[in-house]
Protein backbone atom coordinates (compact mmCIF):
# COMPACT_ATOMS: atom_id res chain seq x y z
CA UNK A 1 0.00 0.00 0.00
CA UNK A 2 2.83 2.49 -0.16
CA UNK A 3 0.45 4.07 -3.61
CA UNK A 4 -1.54 5.97 -0.93
CA UNK A 5 0.91 6.42 1.65
CA UNK A 6 1.31 10.06 2.01
CA UNK A 7 4.66 10.11 2.94
CA UNK A 8 6.54 13.80 2.41
CA UNK A 9 9.41 11.71 1.08
CA UNK A 10 8.10 10.33 -1.74
CA UNK A 11 7.18 13.42 -2.55
CA UNK A 12 10.89 15.13 -1.75
CA UNK A 13 12.11 12.59 -4.25
CA UNK A 14 9.74 12.90 -7.29
CA UNK A 15 10.72 16.89 -6.98
CA UNK A 16 14.27 15.73 -7.20
CA UNK A 17 13.78 13.42 -10.05
CA UNK A 18 11.74 16.11 -11.99
CA UNK A 19 14.26 19.07 -11.20
CA UNK A 20 16.73 16.28 -12.81
CA UNK A 21 14.78 15.66 -15.89
CA UNK A 22 14.99 19.75 -16.40
CA UNK A 23 17.89 20.26 -16.47
CA UNK A 24 18.91 17.35 -18.88
CA UNK A 25 16.66 18.88 -20.89
CA UNK A 26 19.06 22.25 -20.52
CA UNK A 27 21.95 20.18 -21.18
CA UNK A 28 20.60 18.49 -24.61
CA UNK A 29 19.44 21.88 -25.94
CA UNK A 30 23.11 23.63 -25.93
CA UNK A 31 21.19 27.01 -25.36
CA UNK A 32 23.83 29.53 -26.54
CA UNK A 33 24.38 32.85 -24.76
CA UNK A 34 24.05 35.45 -27.59
CA UNK A 35 26.36 38.27 -27.72
CA UNK A 36 24.96 41.83 -27.20
CA UNK A 37 22.04 43.30 -25.53
CA UNK A 38 19.39 40.17 -25.99
CA UNK A 39 19.22 38.86 -22.24
CA UNK A 40 16.13 37.70 -21.17
CA UNK A 41 15.66 36.06 -24.43
CA UNK A 42 15.32 32.24 -24.55
CA UNK A 43 17.45 31.42 -27.78
CA UNK A 44 19.19 28.05 -29.23
CA UNK A 45 21.00 30.38 -31.82
CA UNK A 46 22.51 33.80 -31.93
CA UNK A 47 19.24 36.03 -33.64
CA UNK A 48 21.57 36.83 -36.19
CA UNK A 49 22.11 33.26 -37.41
CA UNK A 50 18.14 32.58 -37.10
CA UNK A 51 17.29 35.42 -39.15
CA UNK A 52 19.47 35.87 -42.44
CA UNK A 53 18.59 38.64 -44.64
CA UNK A 54 15.09 40.45 -45.40
CA UNK A 55 13.45 39.55 -48.23
CA UNK A 56 13.42 42.23 -50.95
CA UNK A 57 10.79 41.69 -53.59
CA UNK A 58 8.12 43.57 -55.47
CA UNK A 59 5.74 41.52 -53.31
CA UNK A 60 7.36 41.89 -50.05
CA UNK A 61 7.98 45.62 -50.72
CA UNK A 62 4.03 45.98 -51.09
CA UNK A 63 2.98 43.96 -47.99
CA UNK A 64 5.47 46.05 -46.17
CA UNK A 65 2.03 48.97 -46.64
CA UNK A 66 0.03 46.65 -44.37
CA UNK A 67 2.74 45.50 -41.61
CA UNK A 68 3.78 42.10 -43.01
CA UNK A 69 7.83 41.75 -43.50
CA UNK A 70 9.52 38.98 -44.95
CA UNK A 71 12.66 37.50 -43.83
CA UNK A 72 14.73 34.45 -44.88
CA UNK A 73 15.37 32.39 -42.15
CA UNK A 74 17.75 29.08 -40.79
CA UNK A 75 16.15 26.19 -41.88
CA UNK A 76 16.45 24.75 -38.77
CA UNK A 77 14.46 27.85 -37.54
CA UNK A 78 11.20 27.35 -35.39
CA UNK A 79 8.55 30.26 -34.98
CA UNK A 80 9.40 30.70 -31.61
CA UNK A 81 13.05 31.22 -32.86
CA UNK A 82 12.08 34.01 -35.22
CA UNK A 83 9.66 35.84 -32.92
CA UNK A 84 12.41 35.69 -30.53
CA UNK A 85 15.02 37.40 -32.74
CA UNK A 86 13.02 39.63 -34.19
CA UNK A 87 12.50 41.18 -30.45
CA UNK A 88 15.87 40.87 -29.97
CA UNK A 89 17.12 42.73 -33.22
CA UNK A 90 14.46 45.21 -34.26
CA UNK A 91 12.76 45.18 -30.48
CA UNK A 92 9.46 45.04 -31.58
CA UNK A 93 6.74 42.02 -31.01
CA UNK A 94 5.20 40.38 -33.95
CA UNK A 95 1.61 39.63 -33.60
CA UNK A 96 2.22 36.43 -35.71
CA UNK A 97 4.80 34.52 -37.77
CA UNK A 98 3.76 32.24 -40.70
CA UNK A 99 6.26 29.87 -41.94
CA UNK A 100 7.20 29.19 -45.93
CA UNK A 101 9.75 26.42 -47.16
CA UNK A 102 10.59 25.99 -50.46
CA UNK A 103 13.10 22.26 -50.79
CA UNK A 104 15.54 22.19 -53.27
CA UNK A 105 14.94 21.19 -56.41
CA UNK A 106 16.69 19.70 -59.81
CA UNK A 107 17.71 21.17 -63.11
CA UNK A 108 19.11 20.78 -66.05
CA UNK A 109 21.50 23.38 -67.33
CA UNK A 110 20.48 24.73 -70.58
CA UNK A 111 22.95 23.66 -73.97
CA UNK A 112 25.18 21.68 -71.35
CA UNK A 113 22.95 19.43 -70.56
CA UNK A 114 24.26 19.35 -67.00
CA UNK A 115 22.74 18.62 -63.92
CA UNK A 116 22.43 20.71 -60.31
CA UNK A 117 20.48 21.48 -57.32
CA UNK A 118 18.90 24.90 -56.31
CA UNK A 119 19.44 25.27 -52.38
CA UNK A 120 15.85 25.42 -50.67
CA UNK A 121 15.22 28.59 -48.58
CA UNK A 122 12.68 29.17 -45.77
CA UNK A 123 10.77 32.35 -45.28
CA UNK A 124 9.01 33.95 -42.91
CA UNK A 125 6.12 36.23 -42.53
CA UNK A 126 6.13 38.67 -40.14
CA UNK A 127 2.89 40.64 -38.87
CA UNK A 128 3.24 43.48 -36.96
CA UNK A 129 0.80 45.65 -34.85
CA UNK A 130 -0.61 48.12 -36.46
CA UNK A 131 1.84 51.48 -36.41
CA UNK A 132 5.03 49.36 -35.85
CA UNK A 133 7.38 49.18 -38.26
CA UNK A 134 10.23 47.86 -39.29
CA UNK A 135 13.55 49.71 -41.34
CA UNK A 136 15.35 47.86 -43.15
CA UNK A 137 17.34 50.41 -44.68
Amino acid sequence: MAIFNKNSEGKDETKKAEAKKDVAVVKNKKAVKPKGDTAGYNLTKEPGRIIKTPRITEKALQMTTSGTYVFEVAMDATKRDIVTAVQALYKITPRKVNIVRRGPRAYVARFRNRRGTKVGVKKAYVFLKKGDKIDLA
